[in-house]
């Protein structure tokens, strides 16, 4: 079950059908996707075997969905990487996971080149990557249904990154249960990538090829609100994949500009939290062409979910959950001890189902600590109620959410302690009505010494992706702690100074 076959499958259907398209620009039909992607696989065999990972280092371009397919194609694994990470993160995560190949974009390729080394790399675009589409290509290889197909990056409390195993089964399972529960895809589709390919957006590609849809890719390769709403009105029946604080700045460019998304066919949002003040907002803007998901790429796009008819109540504990159970997937809350708890209790979250992971890459006490008894732990604190309607209430690991994107206070508190002034440092969210969090830091200075902000904040630009540093700092004489020595990250709620951008 190599989930290539979607393409192959829609391929044979569809044949020259529009399959992929830069802005309103038609760049290849289902036909020559396959036939892309086949020529891909049988360069990639030169670098590795089946099983073999490539790393994928890009913003979202077309080539992106060519490479994927290829990489299943060839029997090997995608591990796609946020393009908005720094280059020595990348090379963490390289470390990790052994590629044979890294195929980026420029100018992260180049970015790349003081951190790889000798590791193979190519330029997407450039002429030996055209060259890897020159001669023939041959048959998909044959993979079993439990072989890896996708190692998801996540990070732990940590923040040390680790590599969801995402299996072909796991791959397929997602993929029906976006069909069946959200959106059934048909030809005359089209799905926008204005999130990014390396995580939920370029997950929604496979149910999308699978249906014969068109894949969008903005020509400027990022979210603009304003260009969304032009592609609505070039390709049929439209959806996509936003963070929340993508669909309030999309809703306020409808608002001030006043263009009408005709071909708007539906918006699934997830990856932070949506308050019911805006959700509210965006459906009297848009309608009711919203789906909410609530995953993780250990369990990707698919533990529960409100569908579109759900959003179609004045409920607030509707609006305000995160809905039901997904098709093939079970949910329950429980206990410290794992037992089951009744509606209305707070426990934590645990799923469990096809779309579940096979555990972490090369790390057995993270899948031992994850993985129970079936089980997807997922960290995550919440309650049902009487209709089984499920509502986030808090997070056991201690992340925050800002833009959709997970940032692990550990690993920003660990760029800021590498600053020769910081002594202590201590980092959590503070709520943003924008980004739905920001990162507040604070932080004590060397005794003598003191704290430049504008340098720290250089600093961390030197040592983290930009999105994770704080957005404002606040200097203490000292951290609130407790008898034991323990910061009180609760204690640490006082207005941050912000630096200027």
């Amino acid at each position: 079950m190599n989930i290539f076959q979607l393409l192959d499958n829609s391929a044979r259907r569809y044949g020259t059908i529009g399959a992929v398209y830069r802005g309103g620009d038609l760049i290849l039909g289902f036909d020559r996707l396959r036939e892309r992607a086949l020529l891909l696989a049988a360069k990639l065999g030169r670098y590795g075997r089946p099983g073999d990972r490539v790393m994928i280092a890009s913003k979202n371009r077309p080539e992106i969905i060519e490479i994927m397919f290829g990489i299943w194609a060839a029997g090997m694994v995608a591990v796609p990487m946020n393009a908005k990470l720094h280059a020595r993160e990348m090379a963490d995560i390289a470390a990790d996971c052994s590629p044979v190949l890294i195929l980026a974009s420029p100018p992260i390729a180049r970015d790349l080149g003081p951190f790889f080394g000798a590791m193979p790399l190519i330029e997407i675009g450039g002429a030996s990557y055209d060259a890897m589409m020159e001669g023939e290509g041959g048959a998909a290889a044959d993979v079993r249904p439990d072989d890896l197909a996708w190692l998801f990056y996540t990070s732990g409390t940590t923040g040390r990154s680790k590599g969801a195993m995402l299996t072909h089964r796991n791959l397929m399972a997602m993929t029906i249960a976006h069909r069946a529960d959200f959106d059934p895809v048909r030809s005359g589709s089209s799905l926008i990538h204005a999130a990014p390919m390396s995580h939920g957006s370029g997950l929604y590609m496979l149910p999308y090829i699978a249906g014969g849809a068109r894949q969008v890719i903005p020509a400027s390769g990022a979210f603009d609100a304003a260009d969304f709403l032009e592609l609505c009105k070039v390709h049929p029946r439209v959806a996509a994949f936003l963070a929340p604080t993508m669909v309030q700045r999309l809703r306020l460019e409808r608002e001030a500009s006043g263009v009408v998304p005709e071909n708007l066919h539906l918006i699934i949002y997830g990856g932070g939290p949506m308050y019911v003040s805006e959700l509210r907002r965006s459906l009297a803007a848009f309608g009711q062409n919203f789906a909410q998901l609530y995953g993780q790429g250990e369990a990707p796009m698919t533990i529960t979910g409100l569908r579109r008819e759900d959003h179609a109540t004045d409920d607030e504990s509707i609006l305000g959950s995160v809905g039901w159970p997904r098709s093939g997937v079970e949910v329950a809350v429980v206990d410290a001890d794992g037992q089951a708890l009744p509606p209305g209790a707070i426990g934590e979250i645990i799923c469990r189902g096809d779309v579940v992971m096979a555990g972490y890459w090369k790390n057995p006490a993270a899948t031992a600590d994850a993985l129970r008894d079936g089980w997807l732990r997922t960290g995550d604190m919440g309650s049902f109620d009487e209709k089984g309607c499920l509502t986030l209430r808090d997070r056991s690991k201690d992340v925050i959410i800002s833009g959709g994107t997970n940032i692990y206070p550990r690993e920003v508190e660990e760029a800021l302690l590498a600053h020769p002034d910081v002594a202590e440092a201590a980092v959590i969210g503070e709520p943003d009505e924008e980004w739905g969090e920001n990162v507040v830091a604070y932080v004590v200075a060397v005794p003598g010494r003191s704290i430049d902000l504008t340098s720290l904040d250089a600093h961390c630009l030197d040592r983290i992706a930009r999105f994770k540093r704080p957005k404002k700092y606040r200097i203490l004489p000292e951290l609130p702690k407790s008898s034991y020595g323990k910061v009180l990250k609760r204690e640490l709620a006082e207005p941050g100074t912000d630096i200027p951008r």
